[in-house]
């Protein structure tokens, strides 16, 4: 990797030693499972298993490199410019299918902060809707209207309702930027359940004027009002540990950084002349429209010399989560199609090395899963493999220290993998009480404990989200496409029986991998009862996770001060009702 395409050497650097620490891991971990096979009878299958332990070690092994980089270090900041702001900015508000009272009430509540600042006429609100349903799309137009006079904003707050809905999110935007690109210097592309504080807006449109060649600046969104034990978790990583990771994401991709679709200020001139999006050719889900748009347009405007930039530090980004896991698992089968669709763009002219290896992980994220239940099916199956007496007459031991049974492999592979996942979560709270930054999270104590239930809930639930996973991969290798539907919101708890019409297939597969050990590896039935048991437990966690969180953990800074703009929301949101209630 030329370090000239992606910035400084010591950028090149830093990527060439994380690179290096995860596959050094992921190698030691190859070679330590073969010493096994070499110890105790080797046979094909132990070459298998290796194979297998040294992809899904060097995915761990990368994100647990890329937390404790941005645990240890600082990236300088980006310059600024004080004063007044020049250029105009477009907020673009995407909707499909969506409330347009709790969506609109959003846009009203942003426009306020704004108005506060005395910086509203700079800003221009865009509703840009996709929706299908004509009856939603009545209430758009009635709320709508309702929206432009509580504001006194016509003529700076628009809304349109695409008679299709060609190429999704990107082709809406695409859409806007066609026939309104040109009034506007920047545009700020938001979700419909995207809400930002106004001096974080302003502070966004400030970093893009003082850097020319700045052409994209995503923030790190953090998930607010969630209200189930599973919403909790993901609210609390979001705010507590992601911010870590985030500061290691933008260390390494320097010049070259993440776009997720949502939250980030764009400079029009850059979006228009680079990220045009042609459709795939052949049938989806491979081909047609790209639904992962967000990581192709970021290559595309480093491809021509235009900075994308993370800034974690920019806080007032927020965003709302799925409430279930159901729920997780239909949003996420979606990027799983996007994401492997990316398979075919790796190799596109003209992209940063940087880009294609930003595809590459994408990819690996979902195949990675299956790895993991190729290694379990490959060690159930593994008795059946019996290797010849004089296959190896006189076995070496690459690793003579340590023992070559199988509880020995299953012990070593638990401290490894678990290793991978909970050392940088622990390193994270130990440092958040150390400097203080766990205070808002309810003091040190509450946050290291709120650190080890969240490991604990997302453990047991690993298995069946890889399951989850495990099938949206193979539905798209199977090329059923999983088109674009639409996000739940509000309360999602589920009963026991939706749970089970949602996961007994889980539970069936979880029964017949306990069978097959049983049957061909009994000395494996202990050591996959962490895998099996939540499996077969899969209904009642999903129900039990969707429901309210009632204990004093998983706190986040915004529910012990709550932002302006969310509080801004919530009465705007409360006054709509009321009028909605009595229409």
């Amino acid at each position: 990797m030329d370090p000239r395409h992606d910035g400084t050497r010591a950028l090149w650097w830093r990527r060439a030693i994380a690179l290096g620490l995860s596959l050094a891991l992921a190698v030691g971990a190859g070679l330590l499972f073969l010493q096994f096979g070499l110890a105790d009878g080797f046979d094909a299958m132990d070459v298998v298993r290796s194979a297998l332990i040294f992809g899904s070690t060097f995915w761990l092994a990368w994100g647990a490199v890329q937390g404790l980089w941005g645990l240890f270090w600082r990236r300088r900041p980006i310059p600024r410019i004080d004063g007044p702001i020049r250029g105009r900015t477009a907020i673009l508000v995407p909707v499909y299918n969506e409330d347009p009272v709790v969506t609109f009430a959003r846009v009203a509540a942003m426009d306020e902060g704004l108005a506060a600042l005395g910086v509203a006429s700079q800003f221009d609100f865009a509703i840009l809707s996709d929706t299908r349903n004509d009856a939603i799309a009545a209430a758009e137009r009635h709320w709508f209207a309702h929206l432009v006079t509580s504001r006194a904003a016509e003529g700076r707050l628009f809304y349109r309702r695409r008679a299709s809905n060609t190429g999704k999110k990107a082709g809406n935007v695409e859409e806007f930027f066609t026939r309104s690109g040109g009034a506007y210097d920047y545009a700020l592309i938001l979700d419909a359940d995207s809400l930002m504080a106004a001096d974080t807006i302003v502070e966004m449109v400030r970093r893009m004027e003082a850097v020319p060649d700045l052409g994209l600046l995503q923030t790190l969104p953090k998930i607010i009002r969630a209200r189930s034990r599973f919403g909790r978790a993901q609210q609390f990583s979001a705010s507590f540990f992601s911010p870590v990771y985030a500061r290691g994401l933008a260390l390494m991709a320097g010049r070259t950084g993440p776009f997720w679709g949502h939250n980030a200020l764009v400079r029009v001139e850059a979006f228009v002349a680079s990220c045009g999006l042609p459709a795939l050719s052949g049938q989806p889900p491979f081909g047609g429209h790209i639904l992962s748009h967000d990581y192709v347009e970021a290559a595309l405007l480093a491809r021509n010399g235009w900075l994308v930039r993370l800034d974690p530090d920019l806080e007032g980004s927020y965003e709302e989560g799925p409430e279930n896991i159901v729920d997780f698992a239909k949003r996420d089968r979606r990027w799983c199609q996007g994401n492997l669709q990316h398979a075919r763009l790796i190799e596109a002219p003209g992209l940063k090395p940087w880009s294609r290896f930003v595809f590459l992980q994408g990819i690996l994220s979902y195949i990675a899963p299956l790895l993991w239940l190729g290694f379990i099916l490959a060690s159930i199956a593994a008795p059946l493999f019996v290797p010849a007496p004089d296959y190896f007459p006189e076995p070496r031991l690459l690793f003579p220290v340590f023992p070559s049974n199988e509880t020995s492999k299953a012990i070593g592979l638990a401290f490894g993998v678990f290793g991978l996942l909970l050392l940088p979560k622990l390193l994270i709270a130990i440092e958040a009480a150390v400097t203080g930054r766990a205070r808002p999270f309810g003091g040190a104590v509450v946050a290291f404990v709120s650190t080890i239930w969240e490991l604990a809930m997302s453990s047991l639930i690993a298995p069946v989200m890889l399951m989850f996973t495990t099938r949206s991969v193979v539905q798209v290798l199977m090329r059923i496409d999983a088109g674009w539907p639409t996000n739940n919101r509000g309360d999602g708890t589920l009963s026991v029986a939706d749970a089970w019409a949602a996961a007994r297939w889980i539970v069936l597969t979880g029964l017949a991998l306990l069978a097959a050990a049983q049957a061909l590896a009994p000395d494996l039935v202990l050591w996959l009862l962490p895998v099996a048991l939540p499996m077969m437990a899969a209904p009642w966690l999903i129900a039990w996770t969707s429901r309210p969180a009632r204990s004093g953990l998983l706190r986040t800074c915004t529910d012990r001060h709550v932002p302006a703009v969310v509080a801004a929301h919530d009465r705007i949101l409360a006054d709509w009702e009321a009028l909605r209630a009595t229409a």
